[in-house]
């Protein structure tokens, strides 16, 4: 029932935030399809979840499981420590603690949960900053790199 609830609210409010970025328009063309392609194209993906879980059979046989809801709540709090830790440790780092954490989350095991961290920090950066050329904060690195 909470499952079908939330789907239908979840739905609304997607439904309200597409009128509202329908209206998106730039006072120049910077791109073929306009600044609203995008935040369009993912409320179009989180209505048909929405809607898939509004009309899925067995639903509400479904029991509340307080482990999943527990680690949903750490993941949730993971994120929120992620993006108040961006600006200060900078890109690299909060990423690469971000990734652990997710990874020990998810019943990674401590050294490839390590690994992949400072994998995903280290190439994203490169990715954004360097192939991209998407500026990035460098948190406590920013004495070591001189741009």
């Amino acid at each position: 029932m909470y499952v079908r609830l939330f789907s239908a609210i979840w739905l609304l409010f997607c439904a309200g935030l597409a009128v509202r970025a329908w209206g998106f328009q730039a006072p120049f063309a910077y791109d073929p399809v306009g600044p609203r392609a995008y935040p369009l194209l993912l409320l179009g993906l989180m209505s048909a979840g929405s809607l898939w879980l509004l009309i899925k059979p067995g639903v509400l046989q479904q029991q509340l499981h307080l482990p999943s809801v527990k680690r949903a709540l750490l993941c949730v709090l993971t994120l929120l420590a992620y993006a108040l830790l961006f600006e200060p440790l900078g890109f690299v780092l909060s990423t690469a603690l971000a990734t652990f954490a997710m990874g020990l989350l998810f019943t990674g095991r401590l050294l490839p949960c390590a690994v992949s961290g400072v994998l995903m920090g280290c190439l994203l950066f490169g990715l954004f900053d360097l192939v991209l050329d998407v500026p990035l904060p460098l948190g406590l690195f920013n004495a070591f790199v001189e741009r």
